[in-house]
């Protein structure tokens, strides 16, 4: 069943938990895009294909707010938003160890590599890398681990990921970056909470705010975030 965050005409953003696939792949598996289309041709009644953009992605093993166009249009726009940055987006991550700050902003250079699925982080530019930057601050703190909240400034491929481990703090359960050990549902603790931007058809401030995942250790952190 998909669970709704936000609807209307133009837009549609969906909970995508921590196994949905975003897109279908050459894994085969059912996607949430094509789960969003069904939901949406059985409430409206619709025959034949229905239209829906893809605006934004999020890795597999990561939850949270996920973002669809209904109309070619709200895409085209959408598109120019998050191209431009006019998007505020809002993550948590649980790590391990303590960031060296409280907050602070970064920068680095990030460099994907595509046999690895795997971006590489330095501190300079390199050939092929993209300027990735974010700020963090610790939200909360449990006996084991440290809730993080993170704004992304840029969006490179596995950032978070990737940068948080530069700072020796891998995202609990992340084993491609670092971190000892897998979580018992293949998940890694990072989560899409918050997308804030200007409708692109009505120019209205929207705010989608995505409830934390069950399980893990995230009902640890919830009075951290009221």
């Amino acid at each position: 069943m998909v669970e709704i965050l936000y609807e209307d005409n133009h837009l549609i953003a969906v909970f995508k938990k921590s196994s949905d696939l975003v897109q279908g792949d050459k894994s085969g598996d059912v996607s949430l895009d094509r789960e969003v289309k069904k939901y949406l041709a059985r409430k409206y009644d619709k025959p034949g294909d229905v239209y829906l953009g893809v605006v934004h992605r999020l890795d597999r093993p990561v939850s949270g707010v996920l973002l669809y166009a209904r109309t070619s249009k709200a895409l085209e726009r959408l598109n120019e938003i998050f191209r431009t940055r006019q998007v505020k987006k809002i993550y948590y991550a649980i790590v391990k160890e303590s960031p060296p700050a409280e907050e602070a902003t970064i920068s680095h250079f990030l460099k994907k590599n595509e046999q690895q699925n795997k971006s590489y982080v330095y501190d300079k530019e390199v050939k092929g890398s993209k300027e990735a930057s974010l700020t963090y601050r610790i939200k909360g703190r449990s006996e084991r681990y440290y809730l993080l909240e993170v704004e992304l400034h840029t969006g490179r491929h596995h950032q978070i990921r990737a940068q948080l481990a530069k700072l020796g703090c891998p995202v609990k359960g992340d084993l491609k970056y670092g971190f000892q050990r897998s979580n018992e549902d293949g998940s890694i603790s990072l989560f899409a909470r918050r997308l804030e931007f200007l409708h692109p058809v009505k120019k209205e401030p929207v705010i989608i705010t995505a409830h934390f995942p069950e399980g893990d250790v995230w009902p640890l952190f919830l009075d951290a975030v009221k």
